[in-house]
C-alpha cells in the first residue's frame, strides 16, 4: 500500500471530488482539511500543507491560513474539494452524524 501521509482516504477510489459550500465569505486552508474529513487534527493539517502536498487552483500553498474561497479548487493527494458559495448548486443537506459546530456543507460527487 502507498504511503498517503496518513491521509484519510478511500484507497478503493482513485479519484474523488467533494464539493464543499461555504457559508461566509473564506475558510482557512487547515481548517477546510479538518471540515472536509481529510486529516483528523490541526496539526496533520499543518504538516501535509508545510510538506507540499497541497495545491490550490493547481499550485501548490504553503500557507496554512491561506483563505480559501468560492471558486477555488484545493488538490490533496487523490483528492480535489471544489469551493462553492452558499446557493450555488449545492443541495443544502449534511452527512449524519455532522456536528452543528461545523460551518460548511459538504457532499461526495
Amino acid at each position: 500500500m502507498p504511503d498517503n501521509g496518513g491521509l484519510l482516504l478511500d484507497p478503493c477510489r482513485p479519484m474523488q471530488t467533494l464539493v464543499f459550500s461555504l457559508d461566509r465569505e473564506y475558510v482557512e486552508l487547515k481548517q477546510l482539511l479538518k471540515l472536509t474529513d481529510l486529516v483528523d487534527s490541526g496539526g496533520h493539517a499543518k504538516l501535509i500543507i508545510g510538506e507540499g502536498q497541497v495545491s490550490v487552483d493547481g499550485e501548490v500553498e504553503l500557507r496554512k491560513a491561506c483563505k480559501i474561497r468560492a471558486g477555488q479548487r484545493v488538490q490533496v493527494g487523490d483528492v480535489t474539494i471544489i469551493v462553492e458559495g452558499e446557493g450555488e448548486g449545492v443541495e443544502e443537506w449534511r452527512p449524519a452524524g455532522t456536528p452543528a459546530r461545523r460551518r460548511g456543507l459538504l457532499r461526495d460527487t
